[in-house]
């Protein structure tokens, strides 16, 4: 499929940003943007970060193309200079991001920009987009995954997303949140996402009986065979017709049959009953699938109530992630540079949770030494410097007295750089990899973090310097 020149994928206002900054002889400041987010959807103890990978290709690949121009030119609001600029424009900026498949938390920069103030103010939308969305769904995955505590979670959820992008996407960052598979196939073709998937209830609707659906199916894929039982009554034909199905048509052909699904009704109940039928029937191997508007919600009650269900199928409440549909990642400027200075600046609001952390920063994460767990993030200026050698002592920023004294720990800076003037210099890891990598860096996060319920605050704190800086700032522009 050809790929979209997305470049003017942008709000309106980063144009005629880009066009004022050019009229008033700014063009070439540099600026820093901080990617960040303020809260953790569905009330949760962290986020996964997802989609660096796709920011990569849109960076790569931002260029003006004619037709761009010759809109832009038709706005009647930009002059005529400033189209040049565009139609000569090169993306030569520098890029640091948290890699993909780590646990991040609130008001720590996630994305970092830095370059010309035309430039890095005007990939804005799209750092947002990428990463707003991929984060969310990996963020929402995980939580679906964990709730099936060790059971497979098959993404089912491509006709139900919010566009193409939404779908394929969607599929990838569901895969790094710990989806064991989807049943988007192009998604299978482009990112090695394993497809899942067997047959919809229309299958069993055009043959003359539930029967013969079966065993059509059946004698198709002897090898995965996996039915949908349902269409009609699930005890009373569903599955009865099943077991006649394996052992007439699987069995003889030397397979055992996968397994069956369940698509409606009490899944609890229907399970229970379903696996004592299989077992006695001689198919205690044969999987239970459950499906149908499911959730992390849903999926620990019916486990709760003794569900024998063996994977899940989750869609829809997956793949818009319909409890919070919002990952509220903004991007503020944090610094300009010039003569290679760097002027730190701050946005102050009435609400507290909006003003800003300044300066061109770090993201350190401290773990205990003896247990590999994360204790907590700083957050530094970019030049300094966490010697694990020797004790440091962390602070909430908001209440200065809360402090404690680390020992016996390392650590590990989070950011990376993805660009450097324009130039990529970051290998992508594969999928595979990330979700690995996902899995590992969740297995040092506290089991109380973890929590659905009222998760322990993971502390974000800022570096004694930093705080310093913050609070001049705050001082200043306050006493104005």
């Amino acid at each position: 499929m050809e790929k979209m020149n997305l470049t003017m994928l942008t709000d309106f206002y980063e144009i005629t940003m880009a066009n004022g900054y050019l009229e008033n002889k700014m063009e070439n400041k540099i600026a820093y943007f901080d990617m960040f987010f303020r809260k953790v959807p569905d009330d949760g103890g962290f986020a996964i970060m997802a989609g660096v990978e796709q920011l990569i290709e849109y960076l790569k690949n931002l260029k003006f193309d004619q037709h761009d121009l010759d809109y832009l030119r038709s706005k009647r609001l930009f002059s005529e200079e400033f189209i040049q600029y565009l139609g000569n424009f090169e993306f030569n900026c520098d890029v640091w991001a948290i890699p993909e498949g780590t646990p991040i938390f609130p008001n720590e920069p996630v994305v970092i920009v830095r370059g010309p103030v035309m430039i890095s103010q005007f990939v804005e939308t799209m750092v947002l987009i990428t990463i707003n969305h991929q984060s969310l769904i990996a963020t929402k995955a995980n939580r679906i995954v964990r709730a099936a505590q060790g059971r497979g979670v098959m993404e089912f959820g491509s006709r139900r997303a919010q566009g193409y992008d939404g779908a394929i996407s969607g599929a990838r960052a569901a895969y790094i949140g710990g989806c064991i598979g989807t049943a988007c196939t192009i998604a299978d073709r482009d990112f090695k996402i394993p497809a899942l998937g067997t047959m919809a209830h229309s299958w069993i609707q055009m043959f003359p009986t539930e029967l013969d659906a079966f065993r059509a199916y059946a004698r198709t894929y002897p090898e995965s065979c996996t039915l949908l039982v349902d269409t009609y009554n699930v005890l009373k034909s569903g599955i009865p017709n099943a077991i006649k199905t394996f052992n007439e048509e699987i069995l003889p052909r030397g397979f055992r049959p996968q397994g069956i699904r369940i698509d409606s009704g009490d899944i609890t109940y229907l399970s229970k009953r379903v696996r004592k039928i299989l077992d006695e029937a001689g198919f205690p191997d044969c999987k239970i699938v459950a499906s149908n508007s499911l959730d992390e919600h849903i999926i620990r009650e019916i486990l709760v109530q003794g569900a024998k269900v063996d994977m899940f199928g989750v869609g829809e409440r997956l793949i818009t992630s319909k409890s919070e549909p919002v990952f509220g990642g903004v991007y503020k400027l944090v610094a300009v540079e010039e003569n290679g200075a760097i002027e730190p600046k701050i946005k102050i609001s009435e609400n507290i949770e909006k003003i800003t952390n300044p300066d061109f920063k770090e993201v350190w994460r401290l773990f205990d030494r003896d247990s590999g767990k994360a204790i907590a993030d700083v957050i530094t200026g970019h030049t300094e410097n966490i010697d694990d050698a020797y004790p440091y002592t962390i602070f909430d920023p908001e209440h200065t007295w809360k402090r404690k004294t680390i020992t016996n720990f390392y650590a590990k800076r989070l950011l990376v750089r993805i660009f450097d003037k324009g130039n990529c210099v970051y290998n992508s890891p594969d999928l595979q990899e990330i979700k690995q990598y996902c899995s590992e860096q969740l297995a040092t996060l506290w089991d109380e973090v973890l929590r659905f319920e009222n998760p322990h605050k993971y502390y974000v704190d800022l570096s004694k310097p930093l705080w310093r800086t913050k609070k001049k700032l705050l001082e200043q522009y306050v006493m104005k």
